[in-house]
């Protein structure tokens, strides 16, 4: 069976920046299952799916537009430290929920002064260029119930109370 929009699929994946270094890798751990279509993925590596099958093995290269998107400077804002008063252990690398025009964003902190705080609501592979090696060990159907959950079914089924 090739994969196509509602397939559950099960692949071990491995992603490397355009310089080569290993970002994740799942070749250590489980494999990820996903339902093809449902957008999960990044638009590059889920649109590189369609039509392979059980046993390949294959590269993608996904340009940064059809991954996490492009940095945007504009997302990087310093504000007063006043302005964070009730948090706790503030340092670089703290991911926190701020409020937006846009709704809830998850910022990181990446520089505390005495006085202020410097944020980025970029995710963190904005702007880069990536590359999956990826294996693909399972193909099947979608059922309906992982179809209207969104989410893939292990055995003794989601664990949600749906």
């Amino acid at each position: 069976m090739k994969i196509s929009k509602n397939s559950v699929v099960v692949m071990h994946y491995a992603v490397s920046d355009s310089e080569g270094t290993l970002i994740d890798s799942s070749y250590d751990d489980k494999p990820m299952a996903i339902i093809q279509g449902t957008g999960y993925l990044i638009p590059g590596l889920e649109d590189a799916l369609i039509d392979h099958a059980v046993g390949d093995k294959f590269e993608v290269a996904v340009a940064s537009e059809q991954a996490y998107g492009p940095r945007h400077d504009e997302y990087v804002q310093t504000v007063p430290k006043a302005v964070m008063q009730g948090v706790e252990d503030l340092a670089v690398g703290t991911q926190l929920r701020a409020t937006t025009d846009d709704g809830e964003q998850t910022v990181i902190v990446i520089d505390v002064t005495e006085d202020e705080v410097t944020v980025d609501g970029n995710h963190p592979l904005a702007g880069i260029d990536l590359s999956f090696d990826v294996e693909i060990l399972e193909v099947r159907e979608a059922t309906e119930d992982e179809l209207a959950h969104g989410h893939v079914h292990t055995e003794g089924g989601c664990g949600h109370n749906h």
